[in-house]
């Protein structure tokens, strides 16, 4: 077993505000976004995070590892795992937490623009591809929904 599996197997979900959660979820945020990615640091924290609930996944030891957020209007973005906790099932669990965040709120759908290299994962979802493939920082992104 490597560090990666024993420090993910033991991990929980957290649902806040940005103000709760930045100190955990911006790290992730720049790491995979900015660092990995390359988008634009200006691109990547926006305003919007004030108004979205946020979920971050800690290990056993509360490092967060993975990240995302539920927009106002039934949106889900910014969903980022870091990358030497990818394959552990958190970026699963960060997204089932954001749609049952977004069931609670009384949204009959959640949609999200994903990556294009991400689009089987959403598909595994129950997420359906809608519209053909665009850039978004200078990234191949799919629209995908989801309806309840």
């Amino acid at each position: 077993m490597n560090l990666a599996d024993d420090r993910a197997k033991n991990w929980r979900i957290e649902l806040g505000e940005w103000h709760q959660l930045q100190a955990s979820a911006a790290p992730i945020r720049l790491e995979v976004f900015v660092h990995e990615q390359r988008v634009p640091l200006e691109e990547e924290i926006d305003a919007l995070d004030a108004a979205c609930v946020h979920a971050v996944a800690f290990d056993g030891q509360g490092v967060a590892l993975a990240t995302g957020r539920l927009l106002p209007d039934g949106h889900i973005g910014r969903m980022a795992v870091l990358k030497w906790a990818r394959g552990q099932g958190l970026g699963s669990a960060v997204l089932e937490a954001l749609m049952n965040q977004a069931r609670h709120k009384g949204f009959t759908e959640v949609v999200l623009s994903a990556q294009t290299h991400a689009k089987e994962f959403y598909l595994r979802h129950g997420f359906i591809q809608e519209g053909e493939e665009y850039l978004d920082a200078n990234i191949l992104h799919i629209l995908m929904r989801h309806k309840f």
